[in-house]
């Protein structure tokens, strides 16, 4: 085979190869290792996110245990906003769970990204239960360590990862939810967005040049969108921004690395 025939093989994926067999000694390891990585900015930008939240249940009148169950059984915080925005309209049961379940969709996307990429042994129904871990800011980060980090380690990680962002939520709506009154408005509600921000700011870090491309493509789309039809703008902007950046990575980025022929 000529050196022309040979696929096409990224030096720095070498690299990871040989990072990722030495990173954990064992699932232990890897587990509290998650569970550090997660102690740092993914907990505390999710801690001022949930934060926010509570004081939105509190200053719409909001039970405070309703408040909390949601952030305990949902953990999904724009689902969240969705589900406590259409309570206090007095939409319909129906509604709300069609609502909430549009809101949530891109957890599908999220889901057949992430979990393929653990070790085949770790593929069965016991993952059903570590689904409910999944959350932006989990996710984000796995993607982002998962290639240095070897297969049969990598639930473990997210397990630990996942866990510490789960449990911070809660203690997190509490005390935004009696924190309302005692800080302004503007700055508690404000706080719901720094948990999207830290997803976009993780993400432009990513090597592959397709998701800065999504990014800088949405941030230009959205305006456009949400003057032609402000309801339907986001989706809108992330099915075509998304569309354009796969499109170009597809016949122009890995062409020009060797990936396709």
């Amino acid at each position: 085979m000529s050196s022309a025939d040979q696929p096409y093989i990224d030096p720095s994926e070498i690299a990871l190869e040989g990072s990722a067999a030495e990173r954990f000694k064992n699932r232990h390891d890897a587990f509290w290792s998650g569970m550090r990585d997660a102690a740092g900015a993914p907990s505390m930008v999710l801690f001022a996110g949930m934060v926010g939240f509570g004081a939105m249940g509190r200053t719409n009148g909001v039970d405070g245990w309703f408040t909390t169950l949601s952030s305990f059984l949902m953990f999904a915080l724009p689902g969240q906003v969705v589900l406590m925005e259409m309570v206090i309209t007095g939409s319909s049961v129906l509604a709300i769970a069609l609502a909430v379940t549009l809101t949530s969709t891109r957890f599908v996307t999220m889901t057949v990204t992430l979990f393929p990429q653990l070790h085949e042994k770790d593929r069965n129904r016991n993952l059903y239960a570590s689904v409910h871990l999944l959350a932006m800011t989990a996710w984000a980060v796995s993607m982002k360590e998962f290639s240095s980090i070897e297969a049969k380690h990598r639930l473990s990680y997210f397990l630990g990862l996942g866990l510490l962002c789960w449990l911070i939520s809660v203690p997190g709506t509490i005390l935004g939810y009696f924190l309302a009154g005692l800080v302004p408005a503007p700055v508690t509600l404000g706080l719901v967005f720094i948990n999207p921000l830290f997803f976009l700011l993780t993400f432009t870090e990513v090597k592959p040049w397709i998701n800065r491309i999504a990014i800088c493509l949405g941030c230009l789309l959205a305006p456009i969108f949400t003057i032609l039809d402000r309801d339907t703008s986001l989706l809108t902007t992330g099915v075509i921004a998304g569309t354009i950046a796969y499109y170009i990575d597809r016949k122009w980025i890995r062409k020009r690395a060797g990936l396709i022929g």
